[in-house]
């Protein structure tokens, strides 16, 4: 009797091993398993192209090889591409069908200085003082394009009718080219927008991001002898240093959403030579774009106070400054429901393993990876970083989500994400997006009462504010 008992448990388990994922799928409706099949036949030719990317690791406006890589299968699958876009050689714009809706979605490929790393947890860069993708974009554009051909596919079959455009936006690292290509008009004609970023969880995003500023500061001075004749001088160093410290004083008296960044580039250049020029790269954040301009405002004042005390001329020059994101909760719950018909990541014992050194390498508490379904969050107050999602979500509406690619509270912008965006966790994430941007795109095409119904969030969200982009003139350029 116990025999016969345990031997029907046994049969049971191994039912619910093989058989549960059966069911699972069948869940998901019959045109949806077209697009996750469509993305399953590509899978291996999108991983390929990921890789690409991530081996290429390019800095921003440099990204001429992740580009091509992008726009080259655009063109292999029956898009009509523009390169060039914007004046920046590396965007492209890749569109098919014709009429409304038309849904566009934005790709990423631009790497992070510095992070080089090989595709293992212990830290070991690939190439000494090179990039990595160390905020997982190989994934992002691959993802978006491997989305957008699904739906390609559905239109020129006839099953949807519409227009689906993919944006190759390059720089979001530093210039935020998206900018650039939002002056130009380029989102204008849009009923709607996708986007996705790779993370260490799986959720519909419904939060904002900060708004933030960038700017140089150029101080010029005299030099001389810094210990026969200094009187002769005036020292460029002595203003930036005094510049900073009225920057850091202040932070005393900013809100606690406010954030002040910055980097020295150039502090002369030896000890006996009183410095005649020096160069600082500074940003800030807020909650929201007018906010930033209170912050930008002081930080002025504190350049020009800086100059005249040490007796020297300064330059200030705009680089790029971007909006915060309108949330979309309305799209975001349509996010949700293809999330759950997608059902969690799964991973392996040595993915888990691998996850859980670069935890313990980076001293992390040893937690994994995060393959779970997150429920829709509330809204709340930014916190985090800044993204030119935000500029193109302020003349359209953006539907967003976030995809597992590396380990649960390991460090961004890191070598311990890079170690993961080249191998299977990370192909694991983009494979995933893909499929739920695609499913997620499907049903607005299918359903046009769901885009009035984002349209209606986005303009009360959007209220009365009116967007201006805060970049300078001319195409973007090169940060040396």
């Amino acid at each position: 009797m116990i025999n016969s008992f345990t031997f029907f448990i046994k049969i049971a388990l191994l039912l619910l091993v093989f058989v549960s994922p059966v069911l699972s799928q069948k869940k998901i409706p019959k045109i949806k398993n077209v697009i996750v099949k469509s993305i399953e036949e590509k899978k291996e030719k999108l991983i390929e192209i990921s890789d690409n990317i991530w081996e290429a690791a390019e800095l921003s406006l440099r990204e001429f090889k992740s580009s091509k890589y992008l726009s080259d299968y655009a063109e292999e699958n029956g898009f009509k591409v523009e390169k060039g876009v914007a004046g920046i050689p590396t965007a492209f714009t890749a569109s098919y069908g014709s009429g409304r809706p038309i849904i566009g979605i934005m790709g990423e490929f631009d790497a992070n200085a510095g992070i080089s790393q090989k595709k293992q947890p212990i830290k070991e860069p690939l190439v000494k003082g090179g990039a990595g993708h160390g905020c997982g974009h190989n994934l992002f554009g691959t993802a978006s394009l491997g989305a957008a051909i699904a739906i390609k596919e559905l239109i020129e079959s006839g099953e949807i009718s519409g227009t689906v455009i993919f944006y190759g936006t390059p720089a979001e690292e530093t210039i935020f080219a998206k900018v650039w290509m939002v002056r130009e008009g380029l989102f204008d004609k849009l009923d709607l927008c996708m986007d996705w970023h790779p993370g260490s969880e799986i959720a519909a995003a419904t939060q904002s991001s900060k708004a933030l500023v960038d700017f140089r500061l150029k101080f010029f001075g005299n030099a001389a002898h810094a210990s026969g004749d200094p009187w002769n001088g005036n020292s460029a160093v002595d203003a930036m240093e005094l510049y900073t410290t009225g920057l850091n004083y202040y932070r005393e008296h900013i809100k606690p959403t406010a954030r002040i960044h910055y980097d020295i580039e150039k502090a002369g250049d030896v000890v006996n030579v009183v410095p005649e020029y020096a160069q600082i790269w500074t940003r800030l954040r807020e909650n929201d774009n007018e906010n930033v301009d209170i912050l930008y405002e002081r930080a002025k004042k504190i350049a020009e106070a800086a100059s005249m005390m040490a007796g020297v001329k300064y330059e200030l020059n705009l680089i790029s400054g971007i909006y915060e994101i309108i949330p979309n909760r309305a799209g975001a719950a349509i996010m949700q429901k293809n999330l759950e018909l997608l059902g969690d990541i799964e991973y392996s014992e040595y993915e888990i393993n691998y996850a859980n050194t670069i935890l313990q390498e980076t001293g992390k508490e040893l937690l994994g990876i995060d393959g779970k379904i997150k429920p829709i969050k509330p809204t709340l107050p930014a916190q985090g970083g800044s993204t030119d999602v935000g500029d193109v979500s302020q003349v359209v509406p953006v539907v967003r989500l976030g995809v597992t690619a590396a380990a649960k509270g390991g460090p961004w912008h890191s070598w311990a994400v890079v170690a993961c965006t080249g191998m299977s966790i990370g192909h694991k994430g983009l494979i995933f997006a893909s499929k739920a941007l695609a499913m997620t795109m499907l049903d607005f095409y299918k359903n046009p009462n769901m885009i009035d119904d984002v349209k209606k969030e986005y303009l009360e969200r959007k209220g009365e504010r009116v967007y201006k982009p805060r970049i300078p003139p001319g195409p973007p350029k090169l940060i040396d």
